[in-house]
């Protein structure tokens, strides 16, 4: 039922403000669908409704250590084969490699599971520890939340940084999460006026990304000492206030790069880092090209 959740979420309705998708649930046998949490989902549409669909996602189910059956594996191999993007996560990812479409490839899936994939599917590479491994037109990604990480990455590459953090914060969520499984990702409610404190400083940050913010200063915002604050921060992040500087300020110039023609030099100045240089190794470093050539990318995809 999460993963059906996770994905009706993200690619469900969002207002006017946010395009829509052509979104659909599909089973071989259409109908009521019994979930892990006892509650029957309607299912409207059969296998034939996958026929021209851009983006097929295999969500987990209890029985993924039985094949699915035989027209499940063929729907799959067909919609890769005509070029649409075949996606799973959590154990989702054991009806792709049961099609054959994992062999000579990296993938993941829920870490608990990453061994038994491993063992059945010796063809394939398994990461246990990533969100997510994108492999072009086949994607797989972690289990429970990370299938948010999934969907939200496979937004942004689509269509660009801007549309994946609108769908993000109407959901509350990052767009973007660094690091892998082998991370506790919590996200508590504010138990006391320290984390309340976390939260603001948190909130004043994003909205300073043209300062330095150098992790002393968040902390005597915060008014705790700097060990303090980051044993804090990791606790309620499930990372280093460094990491999510990092990834705050890169999605940021992403948007500037996708939404506004400023040059680079200013949207270096804008994200907080010192010139368009610095700017490009993290880039490059993070994001595999140039703030100009993922411009172009981005300018010809649209």
């Amino acid at each position: 039922m999460l993963a059906v959740g996770i994905v009706s979420e993200v690619f469900g309705p969002h207002g006017a403000a946010v395009p829509g998708f052509d979104f659909a649930l599909c089973a071989d046998r259409p109908g009521l669908v019994p979930t892990d949490c006892g509650v029957a989902v309607s299912i409207a549409h059969g296998l034939d409704r996958l026929a021209e669909a851009d983006l097929v996602i295999a969500l987990p189910g209890a029985g993924f250590r039985t094949p699915p059956a035989a027209a499940v594996l063929d729907v799959l191999r067909a919609a890769h084969g005509r070029g649409a993007v075949v996606a799973a996560h959590c154990v989702g990812t054991f009806a792709l490699a049961a099609a054959g479409l994992l062999d000579g490839r990296r993938a993941t899936t829920h870490w608990r599971f990453a061994e038994l994939l491993a063992d059945r599917h010796p063809r394939v590479t398994v990461d246990p520890e990533a969100l997510y491994v994108d492999e072009g037109s086949i994607v797989t990604g972690a289990g429970a939340a990370a299938g948010f990480d999934l969907c939200l990455h496979l937004l942004r590459r689509e269509h660009g940084a801007a549309l994946a953090n609108a769908i993000a914060r109407d959901m509350v969520l990052p767009s973007h999460r660094d690091g892998g499984q082998a991370q506790y990702l919590a996200a508590p409610a504010p138990e006391n006026g320290r984390d309340e404190r976390l939260a603001e400083v948190l909130t004043w940050a994003r909205e300073h990304l043209h300062q330095p913010l150098p992790v002393t200063e968040l902390a005597r915002r915060a008014m705790m000492s700097k060990r303090s604050f980051a044993r804090r921060f990791s606790a309620a992040t499930g990372t280093t206030p460094h990491a999510w500087l990092r990834s705050l300020r890169l999605t940021r110039a992403e948007e500037l790069l996708e939404t506004t023609d400023l040059p680079v030099e200013e949207i270096a100045r804008l994200v907080g880092y010192g010139s368009a240089a610095v700017l490009r190794e993290q880039f490059v470093r993070r994001r595999g090209v140039p703030p100009r050539s993922y411009r172009r990318a981005f300018t010809r995809a649209t």
